[in-house]
């Protein structure tokens, strides 16, 4: 645990939260500036700055448990879809440094998130990408 860190200090009980599940490993709680109606947060106990940091088995838990949450949360909120987002690093929109994944039910027109614009892609350029990744594997 990182004693400066706002998100542990959540996770492990030492401020109070509506949570969710609580577990070993992970608290989820609403978050307290929602995009929609039950937007909730998975927060590791551990300390991990972002996903380069978490290590293998928390990430399969983490992503096990966002399965798991937003089909209850789906069923409790009756839902049209859902979101489950994870930033990384500042200019991705993570503001908290503590790995954390946001479970955002969604609702028809509630406009609650604007996604990217698409662009085309280059086939050539795509290559090039394809061998930048796995040169880095």
């Amino acid at each position: 645990m990182n004693e400066d860190c706002i998100f542990c200090k959540i996770a492990n009980g030492i401020i109070p939260s509506n949570t969710l599940f609580e577990d070993d490993d992970f608290r989820v709680i609403f978050d307290l500036g929602p995009a929609t109606k039950g937007h909730a947060l998975i927060l590791p106990k551990k300390h991990f700055e972002n996903i380069y940091k978490i290590d293998d088995d928390t990430a399969a838990k983490a992503f096990v448990l966002a399965k798991k949450m937003a089909a209850a949360m789906t069923k409790a909120f009756d839902s049209d879809g859902f979101n489950i987002i994870q930033n990384n690093g500042e200019c991705a929109g993570q503001t908290v440094f503590h790995f954390h994944m946001h479970l955002i039910p969604r609702y028809k027109d509630d406009n609650a998130i604007e996604f990217w614009k698409a662009g085309q892609a280059d086939d050539a350029e795509l290559k090039e990408l394809v061998k930048k990744v796995q040169e880095n594997l």
